[in-house]
């Protein structure tokens, strides 16, 4: 059998990863001195207050090595396959953090996959993944189906300011909108596993606009499927946005997801945005 691991940065609620049998890794969070595991020391609503509050940005760790040992010893004593699926390596030391956890077990069969995804697009690959093995799939066609899957991952997201991607170093090639950093509304796209810029918008209503336009160009008419809703802080603006792309693209049910506190350090609140994969 093969067990799919995964982590929090893909924005699947834990109670729901347990359900499905992932085993789940937390991220941590680091506010000063003090240090929160994101599955159920601290959730994101109470992540944003203290971020809103903290006059310095707080940092974000991997799940180290340690955590994964003994998950990954309980399953291979049972003969088990472990397939890692992390967050792009570009964003998160989750993949490197595992790699070293799975070099304790050299003749094991850990696989250690960069999705070059994170949040909603994440958790679909995990998600797929998981149905696969569960349906009895074996190591390497599972991997075969992740990295086809990479290949037509889709996302797009506007964020309220760049402020937090530039603080945090994850502002990738979205640097060069900065300087317009009050003027702007960017939307961005974590392409090849780093932020890159798409669109700016004077407002964030234009830049909704501007969102689902892009969207319904490259959908509507053609091929795409699980399609989702991603945000922080805005579930009232994720839902209407939902019915949006139900009534523009006909798709009947629409996932949406709270992103987790350790994709929030870097976007800060009120980011909103979608993900989907084209056929």
């Amino acid at each position: 059998m093969v067990t799919i691991f995964a982590d929090t940065t893909s924005s699947i609620p834990v109670e729901q990863a347990k359900a499905l049998g992932i085993e789940y890794f937390p991220q941590i969070i680091i506010f000063g001195d003090e240090s929160f595991r994101d599955d159920y020391e601290i959730d994101s609503s109470t992540f944003l207050k203290k971020l809103v509050a903290s006059s310095t940005l707080p940092k974000t760790a991997a799940p180290p090595p340690s955590l994964y040992n003994p998950i990954f010893e309980k399953h291979l004593s049972k003969g088990d396959s472990i397939i890692v699926l992390t967050p792009s390596l570009k964003v998160s030391g989750t993949f490197r953090s595992a790699e070293v956890a799975a070099q304790e077990f050299p003749n094991a069969d850990i696989k250690v996959i960069d999705t070059l995804a994170i949040g909603a697009s994440l958790a679909s690959i995990v998600k797929v993944a998981n149905k696969n093995a569960q349906e009895g799939l074996s190591s390497e066609e599972i991997i075969n189906k992740v990295e086809d899957l990479k290949t037509r991952e889709r996302n797009l997201f506007v964020v309220d300011t760049l402020e937090y991607l530039f603080k945090g170093g994850r502002i990738g090639g979205a640097k060069m909108l900065f300087g317009s950093l009050l003027q702007v509304k960017p939307l961005l796209s974590l392409k090849n596993g780093q932020v890159e810029p798409v669109d700016s918008q004077r407002t964030s209503k234009k830049a909704l606009a501007r969102l689902k336009e892009l969207v319904v160009s490259e959908c509507k008419g053609k091929g795409f499927s699980m399609f989702s809703i991603q945000h922080g802080a805005a579930e009232k603006e994720a839902k209407s946005l939902a019915e949006d792309f139900k009534q523009l693209l006909g798709i009947d049910t629409i996932e949406i997801y709270e992103l987790p506190p350790a994709f929030l350090t870097h976007s800060g609140p009120g980011v909103l945005g979608v993900s989907y994969f084209v056929d």
